[in-house]
């Protein structure tokens, strides 16, 4: 049947849609479907050359086949050529010899040198026993017996903990995975140019390593996922020793660290599913490798459609510090994700089910959509699958509802414009994307790498820019406004402060960081012993490089205290966010995005023809 909608902004918008329980059945029929030369008698002249004097014919002149020449001119002339060959020769030593100078290679950008510093942040977050290249010398091996006390899970040491303290959330982790994965495969070449490609396909591998061994991933179904490590819940007045009551070093840790399972977690495992899915895009190239992380993608996937229901639904750690609001975005999401690591047009078709973009917020609007976030990733979905149409064009079946995907994906672009007025600014020019809510910065970075990348869409599709109404907008405003969100960030701000820790002169020196505010001095402090660290006035001990703090309130103001975790505190996900814009806005805007990597698994689409109009009826 046809479904009317709304446009997130007020206009009228036409879906083609079964109802949306047909749809979503449909969609649940996720099945698979590199002499010799040739010799000759010499002439006269030609065997002159090999004569002596005393025997070579005394002649007035030369014979040179068809012309004679006047045997002075001849020897002034072979004379002439030794000597021009002798100067050639001589200056070409010269020059070769004489030192050159080069002209060296400009410095790098801002973008490039803070992107050094904001992927150092991953190594400083690790968990378990670490690499000898983790290079950051106040860590050290934590936390490696995490999973000894699960009858489920044996082993789960590694990943990453979550922010300032020591909990492994998978929930944010996964989203911060699967955006470093997405920037990667748009913008290697960005990364190869700062040296740093290697690096970030580690920390994919880290995350992504970890994901595995919190399920089953050899199996085709699954029925549990282990989903978080750790507790931080003080509420009550609980006094229990936790990863929040205590304020201790990760290395020093003595505590029991709980396992928390889920068994209806669909958005939970749709988001790991997209995070293990475009990391095998990233490691296509080591296909054993790629192959299981596309295998526990899908069984991830899986078990997200089979066991219905929110993560944080009935887990209280979950839904005080991760809350998930729905798991229809994740749908789409993940959806996407897996058919382009796979190429199975069935998660194509599940994730341009109407029914399920309906469910997920496509087809309205609300203070909060076009805001791509840990919780919700419509607006990275709309995008993604923008850029199917912008590319390959699949036509029928798909055509329609990509097409409203791309111009709602227009829609959120022209919001982000300091024209309109859908999100405030502070004085200093930080889109308020939380409306004045605490922690700004994970959202703006998000934004800014989405403008980033459309704008580079635009450009590599020939298309000069977008309308927004009746004004048309050329790609650069996007990118304008991408540097001027980053640029603040960077310091370019009231306070002149930059919120990436290490980068600039100015930056927060009391982050919210349990490893970073105590010393590494060979004494080990308790649970309660550490709290004096963490209420000390004195700067941080340890410099954890590359962090981005959560950022000023809406009146531009910071304060640089570490109990504040409102302002001073670092997560997984906003570094992410903040990597990905940085390598997108880094370098030459001509590099572009890599159009290819992306569509390696997608077959030849050769679209389907629509069916033909009903009949006339008189």
């Amino acid at each position: 049947m046809s479904m009317y909608g709304r446009d997130p902004w007020g206009g009228p918008l036409e879906i083609n849609t079964a109802d949306s329980a047909t749809d979503d059945d449909r969609s649940r029929n996720l099945q698979d479907l590199d002499r010799a030369a040739l010799s000759r008698p010499l002439d006269e002249t030609q065997q002159s050359w090999l004569l002596g004097p005393g025997e070579q014919k005394k002649k007035k002149y030369v014979d040179l086949g068809c012309i004679i020449v006047s045997r002075k001119i001849f020897v002034w002339t072979v004379g002439t050529l030794l000597v021009s060959g002798f100067l050639a020769g001589l200056i070409t030593l010269i020059v070769k010899t004489v030192p050159r100078h080069h002209h060296p290679h400009p410095p790098p950008d801002n973008y490039t040198l803070a992107l050094h510093k904001a992927l150092m942040f991953f190594n400083a977050q690790r968990s378990g026993k670490l690499p000898k290249h983790n290079n950051v010398s106040w860590r050290g091996n934590s936390c490696t017996q995490d999973g000894d006390d699960s009858s489920l899970f044996k082993d789960l040491s590694g990943g990453y903990y979550d922010a300032g303290d020591a909990i492994k959330f998978n929930f944010p982790a996964s989203f911060a995975m699967t955006m470093l994965s997405w920037s990667v495969i748009e913008y290697s070449a960005k990364y190869e140019a700062a040296g740093e490609l290697n690096h970030v396909k580690d920390i994919i591998k880290w995350g992504s390593d970890y994901f595995l061994k919190t399920f089953n991933h050899t199996a085709d179904s699954i029925g549990t996922i282990a989903m978080q490590v750790g507790v931080g819940d003080t509420s009550g007045g609980n006094t229990s020793p936790n990863d929040h009551y205590c304020w201790m070093r990760p290395e020093d840790i003595d505590y029991v660290r709980p396992v928390i399972t889920c068994s209806s977690c669909s958005d939970l495992a749709a988001e790991m599913a997209a995070a293990l899915a475009s990391a095998s895009i990233v490691f296509k190239d080591n296909k054993a490798y790629s192959q299981k992380l596309v295998h526990g993608a899908r069984t991830l996937f899986k078990f997200a459609r089979d066991q219905r229901g929110r993560y944080s639904g009935g887990n209280s750690e979950a839904s005080i510090f991760y809350n998930s609001t729905s798991y229809w975005d994740e749908f789409v999401w993940g959806g996407a994700w897996l058919y382009y690591a796979t190429g199975n047009s069935s998660y194509l078709q599940l994730s341009t089910t109407p029914g399920i973009a309906k469910h997920a917020g496509a087809f309205w609007g609300g203070p909060d959509y076009g805001v791509l976030s840990w919780d919700n990733k419509l607006a990275g979905a709309q995008v993604l699958l923008s850029r199917l149409r912008l590319f390959l064009s699949p036509g029928y079946p798909y055509e329609e509802i990509l097409r409203t995907f791309h111009n709602q994906t227009s829609i959120v672009m022209c919001s982000y414009l300091p024209f309109f007025t859908k999100f405030n600014r502070t004085r200093g020019g930080l889109i308020q994307l939380n409306h004045g809510r605490p922690q700004p910065l994970q959202y703006v970075v998000n934004a800014a790498f989405l403008a980033t990348l459309y704008s580079d869409y635009l450009e590599a599709a020939d298309t000069p820019g977008w309308y927004c109404g009746p004004n048309f907008y050329s790609t650069d405003v996007l990118r304008d406004f991408a540097k001027t969100q980053i640029d603040y960030i960077l310091g370019k701000n009231p306070r002149k402060m930059s919120y990436i820790v290490g980068f600039g002169n100015h930056y927060p020196k009391h982050v919210h960081h349990r490893g970073a505010s105590i010393p590494k001095n060979k004494i080990k402090y308790n649970c309660k012993g550490g709290w004096k660290w963490r209420d000390t006035k004195k700067p941080n001990p340890n410099t954890v490089v590359g962090a981005m703090v959560a950022g000023p309130d809406k009146h531009d103001g910071f304060h640089d205290v570490r109990t504040n975790y409102n302002y001073t505190e670092p997560t997984l996900a906003g570094n992410a966010g903040l990597v990905a814009a940085l390598v997108a806005l880094s370098g030459e805007k001509t590099s572009g995005i890599d159009k290819n990597t992306i569509f390696s698994a997608v077959p030849p689409m050769f679209p389907t023809p629509p069916p033909p109009p009903a009949p006339w009826k008189p």
